[in-house]
């Protein structure tokens, strides 16, 4: 498979993200004297899925805790990682939201991009099936669905696959169908035959009568999931501003475990889905029982993004899972007590 981000992305893909982010330029302009007229500093991100595990930057927000640590941060969001990291890559955006899959990927092809966290380190995605397909093996010569390659959903994908002794894009046809939201509507218009889905959108095929063939979270795979990535440049340049971003993402996260009721609130808001039943799951799962109060990015984590990488971009097999990642702003945080200090 060509490397995404070394190859170029599909004009389509090209254009999505073009018209997010021209759109976005016009609050960007409006906002941007104001903000530093107000002394925070200007800071634009994109989260790259319409899943609850992007919620931390949108507590950040809502709770006004990146301007506690001096930051006027717009959050925009992208279809999928493909278009983040591009995104990223131009210079459009200063931090994403995103898979570690994703981001090492763009590294090896040569992007200046780094994670400095990680706070989901479980691929917390379930393989769920149409009603008529009862096992696993009664997926061979189907399809399933992605939202596109290089992302962390089509690495769960082909995971659960292995798993059940399938090979993917040889037993298994593997279909790209768009961003999460796409995924039921896919699902139920038997495109495809089962897919990998993220919270809220695994409630809502499950109550459509789908089911789960699979918990890729309980194969127990460490896996830098979900988490922080920003640009070499940026923390060589302005590290004061990467560390004030993580440590404004790190205390959203406390915020977020602590106060169910307006974590609830925010994600409804950003997820636009008003179902209490999937909100309500999406958080027990994604940000109670998932998501790390100590966002470490782990060696153990990246070299189970690299094993996978490996299938694909042969030089991710002698690649250092060191230097895919910046551990010391987190390090910071819990050496210095904050962290412990937020759950007191």
């Amino acid at each position: 498979m060509p490397n995404a981000f070394t190859a170029g992305s599909e004009m389509r893909s090209r254009l999505v993200a073009c018209l997010l982010l021209i759109l976005s330029t016009v609050s960007w302009a409006v906002n941007s004297f104001a903000a530093e007229s107000s002394g925070l500093k200007k800071v634009r991100m994109a989260f790259t899925s319409l899943s609850s595990v992007m919620c931390p930057p949108w507590i950040a927000r809502e709770a006004g805790i990146f301007n506690k640590h001096g930051l006027d941060v717009e959050v925009i969001a992208t279809p999928t990682g493909v278009e983040g990291m591009n995104a990223l890559i131009a210079g459009e955006v200063q931090f994403l939201q995103i898979s570690g899959g994703t981001t090492a990927s763009a590294a090896l092809g040569g992007a200046d991009v780094m994670i400095v966290a990680t706070t989901l380190d479980a691929l917390v995605q379930q393989l769920i099936a149409r009603p008529e397909i009862e096992k696993a093996e009664q997926l061979k010569g189907k399809n399933v669905g992605i939202t596109r390659f290089g992302t962390s959903i089509d690495v769960g994908a082909r995971l659960a696959l292995r798993h059940f002794g399938l090979v993917p894009e040889k037993d298994v046809a593997i279909v790209q169908v768009g961003g999460m939201e796409s995924m039921v509507a896919a699902l139920q218009g038997n495109r495809i035959q089962a897919g990998i889905l993220s919270y809220p959108a695994i409630t809502q095929a499950l109550k459509l009568g789908h089911h789960a063939l699979l918990d890729v979270a309980a194969l127990g795979i460490p896996y830098a999931f979900t988490g922080i990535t920003t640009r070499g440049r940026l923390i060589r340049d302005d590290a004061d501003l990467v560390r004030r971003y993580v440590t404004a993402q790190t205390e959203a996260i406390a915020r977020a475990k602590r106060d169910k009721n307006f974590t609830l609130k925010v994600m409804g808001k950003y997820l636009r889905t008003a179902n209490p039943a999937a909100l309500a799951e999406s958080y027990d799962v994604d940000v109670q029982k998932y998501m790390l109060k100590v966002p470490l990015t782990t060696v153990e984590a990246m070299q189970s993004v690299l094993d996978d990488l490996a299938n694909r971009i042969p030089k991710a097999k002698d690649s250092e899972p060191r230097t895919f990642f910046d551990d010391s702003f987190v390090r910071q945080l819990q050496s210095s007590g904050f962290i412990d200090s937020l759950y007191r």
